[in-house]
């Protein structure tokens, strides 16, 4: 404790920040308390410490102002001018344009009993989570006898599952092609799903894993397939005709053309588009309102702005291709790498969308896709129509979940097949002639094949979590990591049967792996060389411009005196021209030979050594 007097005749040096606003904050209550003659009471300010207990003052005549030391050993007074100092350069915080009512640390996950909830509650303008589609379900009721198949929509969901399940029902399959929030509420409710895994089922930007909780097991996948490109005046002609799919175009037949005429027409259409496009951004409103992306709307088309666009034949539901996928929010980036993706020239791209998959305890397995479900359900049917098949005899919920898990992982075997073939394209290419244009093209074909193998990747840790999923109850330690006594038991069950197949799902994901690292090895290897080559080649000119030179540079020099302007010179005046070449051929041969000295030795040597090898192996081929 230290007592501080200040008084008005004291001549003791003062603080300004500290003593002068004290002593104002102290001059008000002695006003107010009637003190208005010329006598000036002293005026005591006391510091004392949190830690130690207070203690009465001995003065009682002098007002005692009582401020106790801070952890940061300012009082409270001098905490306030401090900040009051530093107001002017507070810093703000940044939030994204994007969600302007987003705030950190909000409440994690979506009650599927609530509402669909805001990001701030308590503005005026809610800014709702938009994710409403029409969405295509199926449902399949299965035993080892008898198989049953629903399909239903947002509407008839409801009274669907009020009806419950029938006796005979051994297992359940619940797909869902689309995202809306009243099916996702409907299902959340009905078989108690988690709140953290209805967040993440909504946030379609999420990493692969796998989540375990009491009576459920929570998966999300990478689906990417291949699909066919279309052009919108295409798609409209189309429509007419019964024996296409909508949005997808026939192969034509017997059309064949030379390599460098294709090589030609891609550059030239690349060049065409985004010609074109900047001719339709500055000319065409409509174009420029049309443009603008909307990155959170689920189920968004997203598709190629200025060359083709891709939509799915049955759901109906727009895709999201290869360069949406966690592309951020450079939208020039994304249409640039669209316009120019590898495939393209062959009228084929890569879409990919998240899966989502419930594996819950009463043997039912929900899953939810964005715009792919027939792709994966097609030919899941027609194994459990069989009853023969493996997947109807087991009537066991995590079959289910293997084959859709392997569905999944087939449908990236096409991909790797059609960018073997366009990096053999390449290849052939850059070893017949070697171009700087072509570093671009695998630049792309890199940042393709990364993004693939990104997404194919993390399966291959989600097939292990399940192939080592112990349904046993395992006793979870406390927060001071002691035994709690405590067990937690997941009621998902993974059979061995399952464990079993799920090998095979896990060699397909390493075998698709490993064909991505080897084609983004050759890609690079393929820059490596474009680049040695070309150095090369400007090496090789250089080195004939060398001999060039050092040919004609004693001719030069000749020449120059030869040509000087002297009043007599006797060598011009007496002789002819060939008097010229008499002194240039032997003056010509020896500065050659002495400038290239190097190079004319490093020739014989390696002539004499081919000679030398090629006589040893005839004398041991005569033995």
């Amino acid at each position: 404790m230290r007592d501080f007097a200040a008084s008005s005749g004291s001549s003791s040096p003062k603080d300004d920040s500290h003593v002068d606003l004290e002593a104002q904050n102290a001059r008000e209550p002695n006003a107010q308390h009637g003190h208005t003659n010329g006598s000036t009471r002293p005026l005591h300010i006391e510091i004392q410490d949190s830690s130690k207990p207070p203690r009465p003052s001995q003065d009682q005549k002098s007002p005692v102002i009582m401020s106790k030391r801070t952890a940061t050993g300012l009082s409270t007074v001098s905490v306030e001018s401090v900040r009051r100092r530093g107001r002017s350069n507070t810093a703000f915080t940044y939030h994204p344009s994007e969600h302007p009512n987003w705030q950190p640390g909000a409440e994690p996950g979506f009650d599927p009993s609530e509402a669909l909830p805001s990001y701030d509650d308590t503005e005026g303008d809610k800014d709702h989570l938009k994710v409403e589609a029409r969405c295509e379900i199926t449902v399949v009721d299965y035993s080892e006898d008898d198989m049953q198949m629903y399909r239903l929509d947002n509407d008839n969901l409801k009274e669907f599952l009020d009806g419950g399940r029938n006796p005979w029902v051994t297992a359940r399959w619940i797909n869902v092609n689309g995202l809306s929030w009243d099916v996702i509420r409907l299902l959340g409710q009905h078989k108690g799903l988690h709140r953290l895994a209805i967040e993440d089922l909504m946030n379609t930007h999420n990493r692969t894993k796998a989540d375990w909780y009491h009576d459920h097991t929570f998966i999300i996948l990478t689906l990417q397939k291949l699909v066919h490109l279309q052009r919108e005046e295409d798609c409209s002609s189309d429509e007419d005709d019964d024996n296409e799919h909508p949005g997808w175009r026939s192969k034509r037949s017997g059309e064949k053309m030379d390599r460098d005429d294709q090589r030609k027409r891609r550059k030239n259409k690349k060049r065409r588009g985004a010609i074109l496009g900047l001719l339709e951004d500055i000319f065409s409103k409509k174009s420029r309102k049309s443009s603008i992306p909307k990155p959170d709307m689920l189920n968004s088309a997203n598709g190629f702005a200025h060359a083709s666009s891709v939509t799915s034949p049955w759901a109906r539901h727009p895709v999201r291709t290869l360069q949406r996928y966690h592309s951020g929010s450079n939208e020039e980036r994304t249409e640039f790498m669209e316009r120019h993706a590898v495939l393209s020239s062959k009228g084929l791209g890569v879409s990919i969308e998240q899966v989502s998959i419930f594996l819950t305890s009463d043997n039912s397995v929900i899953s939810f896709f964005e715009a792919s479900a027939e792709d994966i359900e097609s030919p899941i049917l027609s194994r459990l129509a069989t009853s023969e098949t493996i997947l109807r005899q087991s009537c066991d919920a995590s079959m289910l979940l293997q084959a859709i898990i392997d569905a999944i992982i087939d449908m990236a075997l096409p991909l790797t097949l059609a960018y073997q073939d366009e990096i053999s394209s390449l290849e052939l290419d850059v070893l017949t002639d070697p171009q700087i244009s072509q570093v671009q093209q695998l630049y792309i074909l890199i940042s393709e094949i990364s993004a693939l193998r990104n997404a194919i990747q993390p399966i291959h840790s989600v097939v292990n979590a399940l192939k080592d999923h112990k349904a046993e109850a395992v006793q979870t330690p406390g927060l001071s990591g002691r035994p709690s006594g405590k067990f937690f038991q997941s009621g998902v069950t993974i059979s061995p049967v399952c464990q079993t197949y799920l090998g095979d799902v896990e060699d397909h994901c390493i075998l698709i792996s490993d064909h991505y690292d080897q084609m983004r090895r050759s890609a690079d290897n393929l820059v490596d060389l474009i680049f040695n080559t070309i150095s090369a080649f400007q090496n090789e000119s250089m080195k004939q411009l060398t001999v060039i030179t050092t040919f004609f540079l004693p001719l030069t020099f000749l020449t120059g005196y030869f040509g000087m302007n002297f009043v007599r010179f006797t060598g011009v005046t007496n002789h002819s021209d060939a008097y010229f070449w008499e002194i240039a051929i032997p003056f010509v041969f020896v500065v050659v030979v002495f400038l290239m000295r190097d190079m004319i030795g490093r020739f014989f040597v390696r002539k004499a050594q081919k000679k030398l090898i090629k006589r040893k192996r005839k004398r041991r081929t005569a033995r």
